[in-house]
């Protein structure tokens, strides 16, 4: 096959995951796809670019690229380049790949057939997988880490005297052009490219990892918005995004996403009056008032002064949203009576009025929910978490704001800082 069909082959996979799938999409286009020497036997990466074997590539079916394209994308995103720490690189690499494959297979695309895939990995991070593989594991990623050490007794003993420091320097002007927010491929440092090919590029030094750790987190929640706007975020790819960007976000960006993924904005093509105009018809944009529920957790574990932030701060988000939010306290049961506030109107509460102070229980307000004549866009939930859930998950988008570090058995769940 020859180089520009592989070519289009892969801006075609390339182009099916931005319309199809845009928050991979998203982090595709953030990685250069290069060709490579005889060293890269399937795909790579180095959390810069996209190495590829062209031979490889003629053989996977297109879904199959559009896999393994998401698949190198994912390794950046989630900073598998950095988060190894101690481990075992090899042990290490199978775990990540484990629980990447297992997302996008969940997630219906296709992988080739030696991706390491295992149904029980499921939903697990890399660090949980890591722990269940045997210490002499002994099974291959499906691709090639070029962001971590390799060989590096081997590479150390084959060098030429001088080579460490000028591996060194390089590393440094590579670190600085990171910082500069490039993500071009960077110079080959290796002699084992073919004509026209690249070369194996080196591992990244602790600067570089740290730079593109940075980088990349800005990455993921820029992908993510994408997603968001254009509807298509949900599902485990929305529970990794809250899970990696829960410790480096702010709570408020996270509940303003979501507040403005609830939003209801577009065209309207009726028809003007007659009287005003020639009759043309032409698309304008409408808005539709977010009809939202704010419940809190009064059980005592929720200071009143949370309480006060967490409605000041949905009181700002309301009205640049044009959000009308009632109000609900809860402890074991709903304390006082719900109040609603239209998108004009200040959030004013007695917080002494509202104050319970008993055990928790969450089932009051989905019960509340049930009762009513129209579902909420969304409700927020501000609590501990530590209560009693409903069996089931509601129809309503749920977004729970967790003070402490219990899990959520369903929802969105966004970790207040601090």
């Amino acid at each position: 096959m020859s180089e520009d069909i592989i070519q289009t082959k892969l801006s075609a996979a390339r182009t099916r995951l931005i319309l199809e799938r845009p928050f991979l999409g998203a982090l595709v286009l953030r990685l250069p796809l290069v060709a490579a020497g005889d060293w890269c036997k399937s795909t790579a990466t180095d959390a810069r670019s996209i190495y590829y074997s062209e031979a490889y590539i003629a053989e996977l079916s297109p879904k199959q690229v559009q896999f393994m394209l998401a698949h190198d994308a994912l390794h950046c995103a989630l900073s598998h380049f950095a988060r190894r720490q101690h481990r075992n690189k090899h042990r290490w690499d199978v775990a990540t790949d484990f629980a990447i494959n297992a997302m996008l297979i969940g997630e219906e695309m296709q992988a080739p057939p030696d991706a390491l895939y295992l149904e029980h990995f499921s939903g697990m991070t890399a660090e949980e997988i890591y722990p269940m593989l045997n210490e002499d594991e002994d099974r291959e990623p499906v691709d090639q880490h070029l962001y971590d050490d390799y060989d590096q007794e081997s590479e150390e003993s084959n060098s030429e005297p001088g080579d460490s420091d000028q591996g060194d320097s390089a590393g440094e002007d590579q670190s600085s052009g990171s910082q500069q927010g490039s993500h071009a491929p960077q110079p080959n440092r290796l002699s084992d490219s073919t004509e026209g090919r690249a070369g194996r590029p080196p591992p990244l030094s602790e600067s570089e990892r740290q730079d593109l750790q940075t980088q990349w987190q800005q990455n993921l929640a820029g992908a993510a918005q994408v997603a968001m706007q254009a509807g298509k975020l949900d599902g485990a790819m929305a529970r990794l995004v809250d899970h990696f960007l829960q410790p480096s976000l702010p709570w408020r960006m996270l509940l303003s996403r979501h507040m403005s993924a609830s939003a209801r904005d577009d065209y309207s093509y009726t028809r003007p009056s007659t009287r005003r105009g020639s009759g043309a018809i032409f698309p304008a944009l409408r808005s539709s008032e977010v009809n939202v529920v704010a419940a809190v957790d009064t059980s005592g574990s929720v200071s009143l002064e949370e309480i006060q932030q967490f409605v000041s701060e949905v009181d700002g988000l309301k009205g640049q949203m044009r959000a009308a939010v009632t109000l609900i306290a809860c402890d074991q049961e709903i304390v006082g009576t719900p109040r609603r506030f239209e998108a004009w109107e200040e959030m004013e509460i007695d917080l002494a009025s509202i104050k319970g102070g008993r055990g928790t229980r969450f089932v009051p307000v989905f019960e509340w929910l049930e009762q009513q004549d129209h579902q909420p866009d969304l409700l927020l939930y501000f609590t501990d978490a530590e209560g009693c859930f409903p069996e089931l998950e509601p129809m309503v988008p749920v977004v729970w704001l967790v003070k402490g570090k219990q899990p959520v058995p369903w929802g969105q769940r966004i970790q207040l800082n601090g």
